[in-house]
């Protein structure tokens, strides 16, 4: 898959029983591995701890997974990867309502976790000839707090940023308060800039307070993120924003962004914007 550069914006917020059962579907889960061997192990103890342990008893590299409950507006249907995928194609039904889970892994060298990637339970996993150590009954919860960690830890940024996404696609209400802490609170701009992209994925009406905050924040390039992330908003709540920033905003480089995105809108209310200001 390659992920949607819009996502409907939408908390999945469930019923306990619901969550119970999506949890318990997930975790049950178990991958089709290719080139590459597979030990499953029941996860007995926070995930962090799982991978901790398993990467502090690994001398060479290897991999790390398990499965989670998706949120579900980003359900993709058949085999998808965030970073492109590659494997022999799956014998067997694929869900045309796409997948309820997604498969969250890491891949582990020298003793620490050098990359993140999601796949799709559709997906065979080409394992490149190491071992996967499959954990079952993961918390989403636990999940969200272990990725949290990566994504403002002393990181790459592409793993960063990569663990900022698969926050986002958890189907765990809690998913969207760490976006929202993370756009507002995470130490580098680069972390605050990609949560506030998936704040307006799936924040619902959090969003616009978050990003609106945003546009304040002492960094120029952070608040041009926030002008994006506007634009990433249902037009009836992004379109209306985006004027107010043209219209008012204290830094030009911010007003010509949002002058450049409510072009990108085809909205009527743009054109009337720009109509307003080139007969003044």
């Amino acid at each position: 898959m390659s992920i949607r550069s819009r996502l409907p914006v939408s908390s999945s917020i469930c019923t306990i029983a619901a969550c119970v059962l999506a949890a318990a579907t997930a975790g049950a889960q178990t991958p089709d591995v290719v080139n590459g061997t597979l030990e499953s192990r029941a996860a007995t103890q926070p995930v962090a701890r799982e991978i901790a342990t398993i990467t502090s008893r690994t001398s060479g590299p290897a991999w790390i997974g398990y499965a989670v409950p998706l949120n579900r507006d980003d359900r993709e249907t058949g085999c998808w990867a965030s970073d492109g995928f590659s494997g022999r194609a799956r014998v067997g039904p694929v869900k045309l309502e796409g997948a309820e889970s997604i498969f969250v892994l890491y891949r582990i060298a020298d003793r620490s976790v050098q990359k993140v990637r999601i796949a799709s339970p559709e997906c065979p996993l080409d394992a490149g000839g190491l071992t996967l150590y499959w954990l079952t009954g993961v918390r989403a919860t636990e999940s969200i707090d272990w990725l949290e960690t990566l994504a403002t830890g002393d990181t790459t940024r592409s793993l960063a940023n990569s663990a900022t996404m698969a926050i986002a696609l958890h189907a765990d209400r809690h998913a969207t308060d760490r976006l929202i802490a993370l756009a507002r609170d995470a130490r580098t701009s680069a972390v605050r800039g990609n949560a506030l992209f998936w704040v307006a994925q799936r924040a619902g009406d959090r969003a616009v307070s978050t990003i609106t905050q945003a546009l304040d924040d002492p960094e120029t390039e952070i608040r041009k993120k926030a002008v994006f992330a506007l634009s990433q908003l249902p037009k009836d709540e992004g379109v209306p924003k985006l004027i107010e920033v043209a219209r008012s905003h204290r830094d030009a480089a911010v007003r010509k962004q949002a002058i450049f995105w409510l072009g990108q809108s085809r909205d009527p209310r743009a054109l009337a914007f720009f109509e307003q200001v080139l007969t003044q």
